[in-house]
This record gives C-alpha cells, sequence and structure tokens, in this order.
C-alpha cells in the first residue's frame, strides 16, 4: 500500500536557486518541521542578503528581507513585539558571519529566544564566490586565486561552537545535506532548535553544510563528496549545544 508524503504547502512555488544548491533541501526540512510542530501558520522569516534572499520566491510565509548582515537583530525586534510567534532568521554565512558578525554574536549573547538557521557553502555565493569567513584553508575563490592563506586572513570560523562554548543559550548544533542519513539527522536538529524557541529556553541555531556547485566549479555530485572530504573533517557534525544542559 501506498503512502501519502505530505508535501509543505508553503514550499511548493519555483525557487531561484542554482542547480544542484542545498537551500532548497533546507527550505524543506524547517518547512516539514514547522508543520508537524503546528507552527506553520504561526511563523515570521527574517531574511539575509545573498542566496538564502531566493528563498521567498519559493515560500508562503511572512517574511522580511533585512538589511544585509541585520536579519538577526530584526528578528530579535520582532520577537519582543510578538513572543507568540516563531521566528526564523534564515541567513547564509556571509550575511550572518561577516557583516553580520556583531549582529549575530548580540543575538546569542542576549540568548534571544529566536532560532537561526545559517547556511554554510564556505564562500559569498551571490556575489561571485569570493572568499567568506567560512572559506576552508587553501580554498580558491575569487579573491583568494591561489587558495586561502590561514596565516593571513585567519582561520575559518566555527560559529555554534563559539557561541556554545561562551555563552548561556538554548541549543547549537551543525548539519549536512550531503547524504540521507545526515539529512535526516538535520531535521532533528532544525525540530530541536524549533522545539526550543517554543518552549522560551532561549536562542538556538542551526548552522547548515551544503554544495555550491556554481563557485566551486564542479557537478553537483562532486559538490556533495567535497563536503564529505574536505569540510565534515574541519565543520564537525552533531550538537554543540544540548537543550538542558548549562
Amino acid at each position: 500500500m501506498a503512502v501519502e508524503r505530505k508535501f509543505p504547502y508553503f514550499v511548493d512555488n519555483h525557487s531561484n536557486f542554482c542547480p544542484g544548491c542545498g537551500h532548497g533541501i533546507v527550505s524543506r526540512l524547517v518547512a516539514e518541521c514547522l508543520m508537524e510542530l503546528g507552527q506553520d501558520r504561526n511563523v515570521i522569516y527574517t531574511i539575509g542578503i545573498g542566496c538564502s534572499s531566493n528563498m521567498s520566491a519559493g515560500m508562503q510565509a511572512d517574511r522580511m528581507h533585512c538589511c544585509h548582515g541585520r536579519a538577526s537583530a530584526v528578528a530579535t525586534g520582532m520577537k519582543r513585539v510578538n513572543p507568540q510567534n516563531v521566528i526564523i532568521s534564515y541567513q547564509g554565512d556571509g550575511d550572518a558571519y561577516s557583516i553580520g558578525m556583531g549582529e549575530s554574536i548580540g543575538t546569542a549573547y542576549r540568548n534571544e529566544n529566536i532560532t537561526m538557521i545559517t547556511i554554510n557553502n564556505t564562500n559569498y555565493g551571490m556575489t561571485g564566490g569570493q572568499m567568506s569567513t567560512t572559506t576552508m584553508e587553501g580554498q580558491k575563490t575569487t579573491t583568494t586565486v591561489h587558495g586561502r592563506d590561514c596565516t593571513v586572513t585567519g582561520y575559518p570560523l566555527k560559529f555554534p561552537e563559539l557561541v556554545a562554548s561562551q555563552f548561556k543559550i538554548a541549543y547549537a548544533a551543525r548539519g549536512s545535506v550531503d547524504s540521507v542519513a545526515n539529512i535526516v539527522k538535520l531535521k532533528s536538529y532544525i525540530k530541536d532548535a524549533l522545539e526550543a524557541q517554543i518552549n522560551g529556553e532561549g536562542y538556538s541555531i542551526v548552522e547548515v553544510l551544503i554544495p555550491c556547485p556554481t563557485n566551486w566549479g564542479m557537478t553537483p555530485l562532486q559538490a556533495m563528496e567535497h563536503i564529505r572530504n574536505n569540510i565534515i573533517p574541519y565543520y564537525t557534525l552533531g550538537v554543540k549545544k544540548a537543550r538542558g544542559v548549562e
């Protein structure tokens, strides 16, 4: 007997992401979690500038495009004014960890009761593939044509580990879309993060490793292999701060 799959109604429109990009997988998982938690009509997104801004094309939900890097600050204001709503800040690594580092750190420092979903594709995807704070050591980008020299630029930032170790937050995790098994785990991280907010536990973040075939100069399959072989060993997956643990 065939089992009917329930497709989230508010991500069933056409999106503008590049072929092979992982944003679509993440938005589908967030939508599924919201529906399963009964919050699909109670959510507001703040969306950053970058590839993440394409998310709005395929999503039927209240949302606000924010000034570059300011999505977590806007989310903070939204949550304080409307504490009954689920507020999700959906940003890329450049938006959240470069121009928006001050806002992102401040949101975690204050343990604001919002959920950040941050997409890590190790480059500035929308603007041509420049080096970001998450670019891997030795990785070639349009601004590191000979590979990132970490003795000059510093090392790739591990934001979930940073806020989990330094601040009193509710939850932090990192997932990936490189395999079915990891996608299943990622969904559990997203649901945990949303439940932490719903229960008033405080700030939660899930960072997601996704492929960027366009700027990496790879096929989608090669990009997934690259995540497994080269990125996950540095950006390790799993829960960095469990709920209910001081």
